[in-house]
């Protein structure tokens, strides 16, 4: 159990199971010591609260990068799309008022360092090793090459690695999260630590 949480997490939009939650709060607690935290993909902030209580914990700080326009499954009539995300003025989905009053709401605004863009931006300049990288971004193969190949060298030795929505069935879900676990795994710079429901996690060597 998450302690103190300053609001029902269950209440706020996005895919996360519980022992997933559970599960990156504890390694965020363990990773604060070897660098700050970044994920990739913050939705409307389910995940964020989670590794940004532990990071609050330890005096830590968590970089939540998103571009708030939503995958391919979050657009204009698409399976996943949410009315309520659209901005009719603009005619584009964003995410980003949810995410930030979902922050504000938790009390982490000292703590969550909101990163507006995509991830080969946001890495292009990058230079502070990560105590934990969390991969949730785009599923097409492409985003998530991209997300590994841009954030996976900055895992400091002894950090984490945390992929989600890793489905081996096919039938199940989408394979992108799966390949690059396998290429993290097979880069020899991994060794996987554990699995909880979808969420993989990897330790640097």
């Amino acid at each position: 159990m998450i302690p103190d949480l300053p609001l029902d997490i269950e209440s706020i939009k996005g895919f996360l199971a519980a022992d997933e939650a559970q599960a990156l709060y504890e390694h965020a607690l363990q990773s604060c010591a070897a660098g700050p935290v970044l994920e990739i993909g913050s939705y409307c902030g389910k995940s964020t609260i989670c590794l940004g209580l532990a990071c609050q914990r330890k005096g830590s700080a968590l970089f939540a990068l998103d571009h708030h326009r939503g995958s391919e499954e979050h657009q204009l009539g698409e399976m996943f799309h949410d009315p309520e995300l659209y901005d009719d003025t603009a005619a584009v989905m964003d995410s980003f008022r949810e995410f930030r009053r979902n922050i504000r709401a938790a009390g982490l605004e000292d703590v969550v360092v909101p990163i507006v863009a995509g991830s080969e931006l946001a890495a292009r300049h990058w230079n502070t090793p990560l105590g934990m990288v969390f991969i949730d971004g785009g599923h097409s193969l492409e985003a998530a090459l991209t997300d590994y190949r841009c954030w996976a060298p900055h895992v400091a030795r002894g950090g984490v690695l945390a992929i989600h929505d890793l489905f081996a069935d096919a039938h199940l879900g989408g394979q992108a999260p799966y390949a690059v676990y396998r290429m993290a795994l097979a880069s020899g710079l991994f060794e996987s630590i554990d699995q909880v429901s979808s969420l993989g996690l990897l330790r640097r060597l």
